[in-house]
């Protein structure tokens, strides 16, 4: 009987354990569940005799996956999978998958939570300005991105999008204006919203010179990762313009500097909150174990990433 693994620091939904339960349990597999562990070695203990494993954020490095001597695929939870080491994967012969698009539209939601938020003074009874007639960039227009767009319709907002990787005609399908230069987006837009993967190309990609093109009250909406904001840019800039606005759902390791330097030009989430609903939740938990199923059943390798 194969074994499936579901290794989550922050754990699922109980409906999304539920629904990962229903999937394997239906294939004949067995769930083996470690919630809110301590350790690496809790970690590994718990990995020696699996086939399989579902993680969210956890970091499943080199020794996490050869201490899983029959471990042959490892789903990340999630769209973004830089939190799991894929050489280490190649060189064990593990498939390592994420679930593109199970998110897609919590992610988008917040971003859009944080700007409302932000521009209405965090609700505290000033006057705040609205986002019907801004210019509205999405940087990177991948499952996220559509889903912004979709949003920002609603609110009557004039949209671009910039996107080397996606074909102009799908994005102008979607009644959003293709930039051709990245320099372009920020230099014409009122908010970047911001969901370029973490990799060696982009990070610190986003810094001093892309965002000092921004127009007055620019504002940056960063629910990717950190590690592609050069934050030594992003600090000059804030230093320089008591315009520029920074909302992530990841916060910076400059966020004590921000806070008491910039008060009113920010918003930080608690943690990481751009999955955090119960239906994403649900659905990237179902997705990763019916991918597992299909992959060991049928060597389905459609979202492979390694």
């Amino acid at each position: 009987m194969k074994k499936v693994l579901v290794a989550t620091e922050k754990p699922f939904a109980p409906a999304a354990v539920d629904g990962i339960r229903e999937v394997l349990e239906k294939a004949g597999y067995t769930l083996i569940l470690l919630e809110k562990y301590e350790s690496a070695e809790e970690w590994k203990r718990a990995a020696a005799d699996v086939d399989a494993m579902i993680i969210r954020s956890d970091k499943a490095t080199a020794e996490i996956i050869g201490a899983a001597p029959n471990l042959k695929v490892i789903v990340r939870a999630g769209a973004g999978y830089d939190n799991v080491d894929l050489e280490a994967c190649n060189f064990k012969g593990v498939v390592a998958m994420n679930t593109p698009g199970q998110n897609s539209n919590a992610v988008a939601e917040l971003a859009f939570g944080m700007m409302l938020y932000h521009y209405r003074k965090g609700f505290d009874g000033s006057s705040g300005s609205e986002l019907r007639g801004k210019k509205l960039g999405i940087h990177a227009y991948g499952n996220v991105g559509k889903y912004v767009a979709k949003i920002a319709k609603g609110f009557g907002m004039e949209l671009y999008a910039f996107d080397p990787f996606v074909d102009n005609a799908v994005i102008e399908k979607d009644g959003v204006r293709v930039v051709e230069k990245e320099k372009d987006l920020y230099r014409t837009c009122d908010f970047v919203s911001l969901h370029i993967p973490s990799n060696d190309q982009t990070k610190k990609s986003i810094g001093y010179e892309l965002l000092s093109l921004m127009p007055s009250k620019g504002t940056l909406i960063n629910t990717a990762r950190k590690e592609v904001i050069d934050e030594d840019g992003l600090m000059k800039l804030m230093e320089e313009r008591n315009d520029f606005n920074y909302l992530s759902d990841v916060a910076p390791d400059c966020r004590q500097a921000i806070e008491s330097k910039f008060p009113g030009r920010y918003v930080f989430t608690a943690k990481k909150m751009g999955a955090q609903t119960a239906e994403a939740n649900i659905n990237a938990g179902i997705a990763a174990a019916t991918q597992i199923v299909n992959f060991l059943e049928k060597g389905d390798t459609t979202f492979q990433v390694n």
